[in-house]
């Protein structure tokens, strides 16, 4: 294989994007510290996700160049690999990075991020984001998007949600929402449509949506809710405190200390032009 890489492909173009919100920001690099948490305790992604990734884009991922980008541990990446993908992962962040190839010794990986992709023009069948779309600024992602994708390739963009029809999954949610009251987290988990996607309106996203639950020791599942960035960027002693309660409610519901999550995986899929 060929890597599609510019000669500054170890350059990490996170000079590009523009100014955010220090919040925002600390948040996108908090990962960073607890990488190998995040690889341990987060979920994976169905055999039913990827199915339909295959099918609203045309082409089978065996033999498919694809860009995951905010590849992060290599949760989705090493999917795409077991699909048989001709696949790079792109991630911005040093203690990510380092945890990824840790883990996907075979995998090449790449530092850069959406905004500013250190990869060539028209070099790649498919662009995936898995959990990341919201960490870029789409005003330069898409036309980074436009650049790398060859035509009729197609940018992937999907995110694991959770299932918020399931009762105990709502009450948790709402614990959340009381924790951080401000940041309306079970909101930013449903706007995701094609508009907060792409506002040019430039892809014209297909949205599937794939159900799917694991079944998890409680401590996985507090790790897992543990390594999301508003936890990560919260103190200490706060987090503490709210994970002690939380683990008292979810033993109420789950007496034996197995947690059923539900999901639901949004993904959307967009096309480009064949010619």
């Amino acid at each position: 294989m060929t890597t599609p890489l510019t000669p500054d492909d170890r350059a990490t173009p996170q000079a590009a994007a523009p100014a955010q919100p220090a919040g925002h920001r600390a948040r996108a690099h908090s990962f960073n510290a607890a990488a190998a948490q995040y690889a341990a305790n987060r979920p994976s992604y169905p055999p039913a996700l990827f199915d339909a990734l295959e099918e609203l884009t045309g082409r089978p991922l065996r033999g498919a160049r694809v860009v995951d980008v905010g590849a992060g541990t290599g949760l989705a990446t090493v999917r795409l690999h077991e699909r048989g993908a001709d696949v790079i992962a792109v991630e911005p962040g040093a203690g990510m990075a380092a945890e990824f190839r840790r883990t996907l010794p075979g995998v090449p990986v790449v530092r850069g991020n959406g905004n500013a992709l250190p990869l060539a023009g028209h070099s790649a069948d498919l662009l995936t984001y898995a959990q990341a779309w919201h960490w870029t600024d789409p005003a330069l992602a898409v036309p980074e998007a436009l650049r790398v994708l060859r035509p009729g390739g197609a940018l992937a963009l999907w995110w694991n949600t959770d299932a918020h029809d399931v009762p105990w999954i709502a009450d948790a949610g709402r614990r959340i929402d009381r924790h951080f009251a401000g940041l309306n987290l079970s909101a930013e988990k449903r706007n995701l449509d094609t508009r907060f996607a792409d506002p040019t309106g430039t892809f014209d996203f297909v949205h599937r949506e794939v159900r799917w639950n694991r079944r998890v020791p409680l401590d996985t599942h507090l790790a897992n809710l543990g390594s999301h960035s508003v936890f990560l960027t919260d103190t200490e002693e706060r987090a503490a405190a709210f994970f002690a309660e939380e683990r008292r409610h979810l033993l109420a519901v789950f007496p034996d200390g197995l947690v059923e999550e539900t999901y639901d995986v949004h993904l959307l899929v967009g096309t480009t032009p064949r010619t």
